[in-house]
């Protein structure tokens, strides 16, 4: 890509600087905690050891390319020098690029320009200038608050860089909104809720927006309720049902897999046991590859949004039978963790569980 292309690609964030993400933890110390384990506060190659291991594989390391960090470390003093053809590279003691994902940067994106390849935050040229939804706020004596930005109002400012991603054969790798299917939903209502908790020091509150992001990576426990499993049995058989309430498929990036478990205990023995496996495979020539080389999906078995998606077994349950079911994922597939080096690594191989449950036949 030749720089006046990268220059065009990312207008309005080029020359901006952000305020650090310390500044706010004085007067926002809850939600400054929240964010520290959120994964847009670890989403550099620094803290993240997947998008690290997939920086070294992918061709444009080698020439310091980093063209990631418009989503992964957008608010670097350094930005269009990290992305250029002949960059510069990550820098760990650079303290803008720790910052990953800054709190100024989110709350300075004005508005949100729709592309083919993805789509791009403009920034507000105010540098604190923040947008925000509370109509309740007091004036702050350190940033203005404009709570007027549509993008905010509606919950789907994360679109800048959630909405799609596709690579130069025109493959959307990762897909959250490719036809506009979130486009009257609201991504904050499931990924920031509301907790119990001041959002100031400053004025007193009962509640505020978690800012820790629920998501594949951390605080999963709060997203069970969009997944509900359903148990029905027949004399010779049984189901269980995945029935989806969310407006995009279970995951998203490619990398990860997600698994279904089932199981029939009877007088405290396992007597029948299953797994599904829900994945989306994307390749060329009807084999994996890597996503800067894909040209197809060669195969697509993910749990879609809004989808009931019914497996039955031909097993015959008896009454006081415990049929066990556990919907969980992995973050890296595991024949994709060995060739990335990650086979070793507990955040890409462990599983983590996101719903399980017990029906006991009568």
């Amino acid at each position: 890509m030749r720089k006046g292309v990268i220059s065009l690609i990312l207008v309005g964030t080029l020359y901006a600087s952000f305020a650090p993400n310390s500044d706010c933890k004085s007067c926002h110390p809850t939600i400054w905690e929240e964010f520290q384990t959120s994964q847009h506060a670890n989403a550099n190659i620094f803290k993240d050891p997947i998008h690290a291991a997939v920086w070294k594989k992918h061709p444009k390391s080698k020439k310091n390319a980093y063209t990631c960090a418009k989503c992964h470390t957008p608010a670097a003093n350094n930005l269009e020098e990290l992305m250029a053809p002949n960059g510069v590279g990550p820098d760990p003691k650079n303290p803008t690029q720790n910052d990953s994902v800054a709190c100024a940067y989110c709350h300075r994106i004005k508005a949100i320009r729709e592309g083919l390849v993805t789509n791009t935050n403009i920034i507000s040229p105010t540098p604190k200038h923040y947008f925000g939804t509370r109509k309740d706020h007091i004036k702050s004596p350190y940033h203005e608050i404009d709570t007027s930005n549509p993008n905010f109002l509606k919950g789907n400012v994360c679109m800048g860089c959630h909405s799609h991603k596709r690579n130069r054969f025109g493959l959307n790798v990762c897909s959250t909104n490719e036809n506009r299917e979130i486009e009257n939903s609201n991504c904050t209502r499931c990924h920031m809720p509301k907790v119990k908790g001041s959002v100031s020091t400053l004025r007193e509150t009962k509640t505020h927006t978690f800012h820790g992001f629920p998501g594949a990576h951390v605080h999963n426990k709060m997203l069970r309720k969009y997944v509900d499993i359903e148990f029905l049995p027949y004399l010779k058989s049984f189901e269980i049902a995945l029935n989806s309430k969310l407006p995009h498929d279970l995951l998203l990036h490619p990398a990860r897999v997600a698994f279904l478990k089932v199981k029939v205990i009877r007088d405290g023995k396992e007597v029948f046991k299953k797994q599904e496996t829900l994945v989306r495979v994307i390749g060329a020539d009807g084999k994996p590859t890597p996503p800067w080389l894909a040209k197809e999906v060669v195969k697509d078995t993910m749990l879609k949004a809004n989808e009931k998606r019914v497996f039955e077994y031909r097993f015959q349950l008896q009454p006081k039978d415990k049929v066990v079911a556990i919907l969980g994922y992995k973050l890296v597939k595991p024949p994709l963790a060995k060739k990335l080096g990650l086979n070793e690594e507990p955040i890409a191989t462990s599983p983590f569980i996101l719903k399980k449950r017990v029906f006991e036949v009568e």
